[in-house]
């Protein structure tokens, strides 16, 4: 049989446990506010007085919520709707590529796409060899392979991932020539065996490290595919 007194010892510390925490908490009213979670598991009779503020304050947790929850969810509606329409556009132009007679008219495509379709301000495009029907142009640079002016694209070009952001200045030189300073971010699209494609943008945030990159893959290898008709 366990002792009366070590019972009534018991009884008295877990009394005085209880109230040293009300008094803590009587002393300390905005506890709740930093650990809102706590609030939620507590059960409160729902009448007027204190009780009835918490039990309106849980109310107003859940209703925090439920905010953030709608706000996440209208973020990723939003991010449905453009990846939708980024594939749209990225078949749109595969099947217009494919559709081109030469090589010449497929880069033409390409670019035009790129500038119209996907908002390139400086649409950029090198090439290792020569293309039949295309003269001089802004938007096209025949650059040799092995030429030293592609020396800081050997990475890129070598694992073929494309990369966003703000470009070395000795990379933006080769691709823009004295529009450089135009530009304050780029997506580049290396391809391997074939040249490559640099969407450039005015706007600092429209490219950027970490950025999805599927679509761009989709749109180097459907161009890859498309001028491999040509060789």
């Amino acid at each position: 049989m366990e002792p009366m007194t070590d019972k009534f010892s018991e009884q008295a510390s877990d009394k005085f446990s209880a109230h040293e925490v009300a008094n803590w908490l009587r002393r300390h009213p905005r506890f709740l506010q930093q650990f809102p979670d706590l609030s939620m598991s507590l059960v409160v009779p729902r009448e007027e007085g204190s009780a009835a503020s918490l039990a309106s304050y849980q109310l107003e947790v859940l209703r925090d919520k439920n905010r953030e929850l709608s706000r996440r969810l209208q973020e990723l509606f939003g991010n449905a709707q453009e990846n939708e329409r980024l594939a749209v556009r990225t078949h749109q132009l595969t099947l217009a590529l494919l559709r081109q007679g030469s090589a010449a008219d497929t880069l033409r495509a390409m670019a035009a796409s790129l500038a119209e379709d996907f908002n390139g301000d400086l649409v950029r495009l090198v090439v290792f060899k020569p293309v039949e029907g295309l003269g001089d142009s802004d938007w096209l640079q025949i650059v040799p392979e092995g030429d030293a002016r592609l020396q800081p694209f050997r990475d890129a070009l070598s694992d073929g991932e494309p990369l966003c952001g703000r470009l070395q200045p000795e990379k933006h030189v080769v691709l823009y020539g004295d529009r450089a300073e135009e530009v304050q971010s780029s997506a580049l699209l290396p391809l391997p065996g074939t040249g490559l494609i640099a969407v450039g943008s005015r706007d600092a945030n429209r490219f950027f490290p970490g950025m999805g990159t599927l679509f761009l893959r989709m749109m180097g290898e459907s161009l890859a595919v498309a001028l491999r008709r040509f060789d």
